[in-house]
């Protein structure tokens, strides 16, 4: 009898992080933003990680941002990265202000620069979760 590969790069929903999942699935990326302060946050979580605020709510990001730093990746043992090195992780600078980790794709490493413009894109493979990534708009 053989397993199915444990895979290390898929969410695990919840009640509460399923508006952005179901928002991802249609293409849209949700912050959380805190009423108290004004102030956006990514990942998702129920109180606002400047203030301690609950009173939070979801928000549709515009989906740009800037690089702010990346790193290729080789490799990668765990599944199912191994079957995408190289690949480019990044953090990113979303317009609405909060800093993400994500991938770029959709552009050689040497056209990379920091400070330079992205654009959320989703990955999606079926009977998965869509996951935010980024890619320039010029490559």
């Amino acid at each position: 009898m053989t397993t199915a590969a444990v895979r290390f790069d898929l969410p695990e929903p919840d009640a509460f992080t399923r508006p952005y999942w179901d928002a991802a699935a249609q293409g849209q990326l949700l912050l959380r933003r805190c009423r108290a302060c004004g102030r956006a946050h990514h990942y998702p979580r129920e109180f606002c990680p400047h203030c301690w605020s609950e009173d939070v709510t979801w928000e549709r990001a515009s989906g740009d941002a800037t690089l702010y730093t990346w790193s290729v990746v080789h490799r990668n043992d765990l599944p199912p990265f191994g079957a995408r090195v190289p690949y480019v992780a990044a953090v990113v600078d979303l317009a609405e202000g909060p800093r993400m980790m994500t991938e770029i794709v959709g552009c050689e490493e040497s056209a990379l620069a920091i400070g330079m413009a992205l654009r959320v894109a989703f990955r999606r493979e079926e009977g998965e979760e869509a996951v935010a990534v980024f890619h320039p708009g010029d490559c």
